[in-house]
């Protein structure tokens, strides 16, 4: 009798079954397990998985269970973050691949000279694995067909949002067909992958295996100050912990403003969010706060509404909100997946009426401790990892992540694993290089064509 997680409990060839066994498949992982059966069956997925799981076999079989290998046409497409990830993903269909005669899985990304992979696809493939960027160009030059595909699987779709490729999956998924299945696979679930999901993906169904935020992850420590001594006890509280992304949320846009001036006289890159900033302000304290280059956002609730920061190390409540669910919310911004989080909260007198209510509506007494305890961690002083250039220049002027990304590493020659986030907006594109290397990458921005074109490029203070 079969085990409920074994690969023969699923619609598979008896010869696939036996390649399985072959490349040491014993059993299948939870991905897989709540995946397989719902690719399988042909349903669209969003899944929930991190780098490791065994999610590119969860996808693999299920376009290969799909292909028509008689049929020299491309009838899957794997989308992928980065070079590195599309060959082992290549690889890995490979091995998947052995059981069927000749199927052809074609490698397209940058990096590499364009012409002879546009010779190989001459040749015909059945399955592609590329970078949005470089797929993108061989559509272009019309040697990529997509009447055919079948299959579209996003692979870790998080990261290639943060990488600024949105635009061009939304141009690759409008030439696919409309009878396609989807498949988009995700290490966190922020709103842009609910967007992604809403306008590419049928009824998608949804597979979760991240651990949620929970009380265990999220540890709580609350400290009684002084109405005179709040801020500063913020800065306290940073220097002690030295987390490297913090979200201090105040009650009041005035408390947003005096923090943010309390906070920068100390040294400490911080940045206010609250209602009366214009979009366009907006929109560039977000993506810094995103991609790293600030060390703490400050901001009221309202400002904050669905934000979705990854890797969030420390919340800091400034002011006790009088609303409970508030405070849950606040809070379980920290914690997420995986991550373990810091949530501080600051109370004077005045509000242990609130804090009764939140150890009421908790089941548990809060942990107090004394600011006293705050000390200096000492060393370097709190920087945030990584720089924000501004590109001045975006899509209307038709520039795309990939040539940004390329311009640093291919021609500046910077390791990929310095460039952060890519956000290209109407008119105006932002990158995060670290550091240590936001000089060589503005003067490689400066002095060399970005998609043909000179371009400006400054870096936010």
């Amino acid at each position: 009798m079969s085990q409920p997680d074994s690969f023969d409990t699923l619609p598979l060839a008896p010869a696939v079954l036996a390649n399985l066994q072959q490349l040491g498949y014993a059993r299948m992982t939870p991905i897989q397990a709540a995946a397989l059966p719902l690719a399988l069956a042909g349903h669209d997925l969003i899944a929930q998985a991190k780098t490791g799981s065994g999610k590119t076999a969860a996808f693999a079989l299920a376009l290969l269970q799909k292909l028509e290998a008689r049929r020299f046409d491309v009838q899957a497409l794997v989308l992928c973050p980065t070079r590195e990830l599309a060959e082992q993903v290549t690889q890995e269909i490979r091995r998947l691949a052995r059981a069927e005669d000749n199927v052809k899985v074609l490698t397209l990304t940058g990096g590499t000279p364009i012409k002879p992979q546009a010779d190989s696809l001459a040749h015909g493939a059945h399955v592609v694995v590329g970078t949005p960027g470089r797929i993108i160009d061989h559509l272009e030059r019309g040697g990529l067909q997509l009447g055919a595909l079948r299959t579209l699987v996003l692979d870790e779709a998080d990261r290639m949002l943060d990488m600024g490729f949105m635009d061009d999956i939304a141009a690759i998924a409008s030439r696919a067909p409309k009878s396609r299945q989807t498949l988009l696979f995700s290490a966190t679930y922020p709103e842009g992958i609910q967007n992604l999901a809403k306008k590419f993906l049928r009824e998608p169904k949804e597979v979760t295996l991240a651990q949620r935020p929970g009380a265990g992850q999220i540890r709580q420590r609350f400290y009684e100050v002084k109405e005179e001594e709040r801020l500063h006890a913020v800065g306290l509280l940073l220097d002690h912990f030295r987390p490297v992304s913090t979200l201090a949320f105040c009650n009041t846009k005035q408390q947003c403003r005096d923090l943010v001036d309390v906070l920068q006289a100390q040294g400490l890159s911080a940045l206010a969010l609250h209602g009366d900033l214009e979009q366009r302000d907006r929109d560039q304290v977000l993506v810094r706060f995103a991609n790293r280059s600030c060390s703490v956002l400050v901001a009221t609730d309202v400002a904050a509404r669905g934000l979705d920061i990854a890797q969030l190390e420390a919340v800091i409540n400034v002011d006790i909100t009088p609303d409970m669910e508030v405070h849950t919310h606040r809070i379980g911004r920290t914690g997420r997946g995986e991550e373990a989080g810091w949530a501080f909260s600051l109370a004077s007198v005045d509000e242990m009426g609130r804090v009764g209510r939140i150890d009421a509506m908790q089941g548990r007494e809060s942990e107090w401790h004394p600011l006293s305890e705050l000390v200096p961690a000492g060393g370097a002083p709190l920087l945030p990892p990584m720089v924000t250039l501004q590109i001045l220049g975006g899509r209307k002027e038709k520039i795309r992540a990939g040539d940004v990304l390329g311009a640093l590493t291919k021609d500046a020659g910077l390791p990929a694993d310095q460039v952060g986030k890519i956000n290209v907006n109407e008119f105006s594109t932002y990158v995060a290089v670290a550091r240590a290397a936001a000089h060589k990458a503005l003067a490689a921005l400066n002095d060399r064509p970005v998609k043909g074109k000179r371009v400006k490029a400054r870096l936010l203070a």
